[in-house]
């Protein structure tokens, strides 16, 4: 058998991969690099210092928007992955569904809606609801922007699964619900999973459909920081958005951690 050649990478790939990294994650590098800065001017360097992160959890206003947000981004995260994955599982288990059609266009719809659409039709909603703008408010708003994120990561999940699977556990006297939870279910767990975090991190970033839904002393933390920024970047800022950086950070390798821990017990449970 002939070996197989290997591939080298080019001087242009090279360089093209390079120059890539450094426009995606060069500024977020500097941005951590200057939250330890020590002077009170962001561009000016003054050495190091933990100065603007003791700022930080001093600010009372700043820590409450940063709560609201994680609440806010973790309840509708939860509610979103479970209308999402429920939506995934009755468009590709329902061929015969005949509002299919209509339904996929609606669910799939906040993926090319303008958000500033979107927040203003929720906005419309809920004064004519005469519902108070608050904490849930945003968060049916988060749940309406990233419902379709989720459905679309675990319908293309569904869809490649082996259907006989799930046939075969019925065969030996499963229900289809209960032959869901115990075949479909786990196969499925890693994307459902991914739907969450793709969730959380929609809503954690969202700005204009906030703005739109929030009320009175329920600002979110992009709220806050764009209120901010507005007088001028301050080197908290660079705290805080470095603090969100590292956390958003040790989620993901706990998540990829995770996935290959359960792929690699998948693999050694199968049979030979």
């Amino acid at each position: 058998m002939t070996p197989r050649p290997t591939r080298t990478l080019s001087r242009f790939n090279a360089v093209s991969l390079a120059l890539g990294l450094c426009f995606l994650y060069l500024p977020i590098v500097i941005l951590v690099i200057y939250s330890f800065n020590a002077s009170r001017l962001v561009t000016v360097w003054g050495g190091w210092s933990l100065r603007w992160y003791t700022e930080f959890f001093d600010d009372g206003a700043m820590l409450e928007a940063a709560s609201m947000s994680f609440r806010v981004a973790a309840t509708s995260a939860t509610l979103a992955t479970l209308f999402g994955t429920l939506a995934a599982v009755a468009l590709s288990r329902g061929e015969r569904f005949g509002g299919r059609t209509l339904f996929s266009g609606m669910l799939y719809a906040p993926l090319v809606m303008p958000e500033v659409i979107t927040g203003l039709s929720l906005l419309l909603l809920f004064v004519a609801l005469d519902a108070e703008r608050g904490f849930w408010t945003v968060t049916i708003a988060h749940t309406t922007l990233t419902l379709c994120f989720v459905a679309v990561v675990v319908q293309s999940r569904l869809g490649t699964l082996d259907r006989s699977l799930e046939e075969a556990a019925m065969d030996l006297g499963c229900d289809p619900a209960r032959a869901f939870v115990a075949v479909t279910l786990p196969l499925i767990v890693p994307a459902i999973a991914a739907g969450w975090m793709l969730a959380f991190t929609l809503s954690l970033d969202d700005l204009v459909i906030a703005t739109f839904t929030t009320g009175p002393g329920s600002e979110t933390l992009p709220i806050r920081i764009y209120s901010e920024v507005k007088l001028g970047v301050k080197p908290e800022i660079n705290a805080i958005c470095a603090l969100v950086v590292g956390l958003i950070a040790v989620v993901i390798v706990v998540a990829s951690l995770v996935g290959k821990l359960s792929n690699s017990r998948g693999e050694s449970a199968a049979p030979l």
